[in-house]
C-alpha cells in the first residue's frame, strides 16, 4: 500500500517539510530513532526546462511580452555572460527585467505567477504524477510507501507557482527574484547546473528548508530518504552533475528529448553512464517513458522491501 503526497509544499525558501502522516520530524534535525522501517519515501525529481516542457519558461510568455525573440535574447545574454565573466542565469535574470523597464513595461511577483498559466507541456505531464502515484499503489507491497515529487529547476520560482501542475511537487527548488530590494528586481536565488546538487542532497538528508545549514555530517542511516529511492529527470548537459551525484550515491537518473527529433545528447549521456535509461518525453501512460520509470520504480519498491525484510530480522536478533 502506498501514499501519495501532493499538493502540500509552498514556497521553498520558507517552508519545512511537508509532515507526512507517520513521518514525526523536524526540521534540521535528525530522525529519531523509530520502532518501524520508514526508509520508504520514493521521490522524483525533475528538471523543468527540456524535460517537463518543451521549451525554457520564460519563452511562453515573459520574452513575448517585453518584445523580445527568444534565440535572438538567449544569444545577448549568453554573449554578455562571456564579456563580463558573468555567471549566465544571474545575467538572464538581469536582463529579462533591464529590457523590460527599456520598454516602460513593469512586471512584479504577481505577474510572473501569472504567466505560469502560459507555460506548456509535454505530452501526459499533468495526468503522469496521478498515473504514477497508482502505480506504485498497485505495486508497492510494503504497507506506508510515500511518493513525491521534486522539482529543481534554474527558471523562476514565480513563474512555477502559476503553471497548473504545482501543487503536484511536495517541493519546489528553483531561481527566484528578490522584489522589494530595488526598483529592479534582484536575483534573490540562483539555481546553477552545479548547484542543483545541494538540493538532491537536502532532500537526501530531509533538510528542505533552505535556512537549515545541510553541510553537517549525517549518517547514511539517518537520512530519510536514500539516493537509491529517488530517480532525477533531465534532458541534457545542464543536468549532467545533478545525474552523476544520483547515479554515484546509488540514485537512478532517466534522460529525456523532444518527441521526433535528436536523441544524441541522451544517446550520449547513456553510453557514459549518466542514466539508467532514457526516452522521449512522452509522460502519458504506456510511453516508453513510462514504462522504463517504471522499471525502476519496481526496483526501488523491491529494495525496499528486502530492506524492511533485513531490518525486521535484525530486530528479532536483539
Amino acid at each position: 500500500m502506498s501514499e501519495q503526497a501532493t499538493g502540500r509544499r509552498g514556497r521553498a525558501s520558507a517552508r519545512a517539510p511537508a509532515e507526512d502522516a507517520g513521518e514525526g520530524r523536524s526540521v534540521g534535525k535528525r530522525p529519531a530513532v523509530k520502532a518501524a522501517f520508514d526508509k520508504k519515501i520514493v521521490a522524483l525529481v525533475y528538471d523543468f526546462d527540456g524535460t517537463l516542457s518543451p521549451r525554457p519558461m520564460q519563452e511562453y510568455a515573459f520574452l513575448p511580452k517585453i518584445g523580445a525573440e527568444a534565440k535572438e535574447f538567449w544569444a545577448e545574454s549568453n554573449r554578455i555572460a562571456k564579456e563580463h565573466g558573468a555567471d549566465i542565469l544571474i545575467t538572464y535574470m538581469h536582463l529579462l527585467y533591464k529590457k523590460a523597464k527599456e520598454k516602460g513595461i513593469r512586471i512584479d511577483r504577481d505577474d510572473l505567477v501569472a504567466q505560469g498559466k502560459a507555460v506548456e507541456y509535454f505530452a501526459g505531464v499533468e495526468e503522469w504524477f496521478d498515473a504514477i502515484g497508482e502505480y506504485v499503489k498497485i505495486r508497492a507491497e510494503s504497507h506506508g510507501v510515500i511518493l513525491r515529487h521534486y522539482l529543481v529547476s534554474s527558471g523562476l520560482t514565480e513563474i512555477v507557482e502559476g503553471t497548473s501542475i504545482y501543487d503536484r511537487f511536495h517541493n519546489v527548488f528553483a531561481s527566484e527574484y528578490w522584489f522589494e530590494a530595488y526598483d529592479m528586481p534582484y536575483p534573490k536565488r540562483v539555481i546553477t547546473d552545479t548547484g542543483k546538487t545541494q538540493y538532491l542532497f537536502r532532500i537526501n538528508k530531509g533538510i528542505e528548508d533552505l535556512r537549515v545549514n545541510i553541510n553537517d555530517h549525517m549518517d547514511e542511516g539517518a537520512r530519510p530518504i536514500p539516493f537509491s529511492n529517488m530517480i532525477y529527470f533531465g534532458d541534457g548537459d545542464t543536468d549532467v552533475p545533478s545525474m552523476a551525484v544520483m547515479r554515484k550515491n546509488g540514485g537512478h537518473a532517466v534522460a529525456v528529448y523532444p518527441p521526433g527529433k535528436a536523441k544524441t545528447k541522451c544517446v550520449d549521456l547513456f553510453k557514459a553512464g549518466r542514466c539508467d535509461f532514457f526516452a522521449p518525453a512522452d509522460y502519458r501512460r504506456g510511453s516508453d517513458l513510462f514504462k522504463r520509470t517504471c522499471l525502476l520504480i519496481d526496483r526501488i519498491l523491491a529494495d525496499i522491501r528486502v530492506q524492511e525484510e533485513v531490518w525486521r530480522l535484525g530486530r528479532g536478533l536483539k
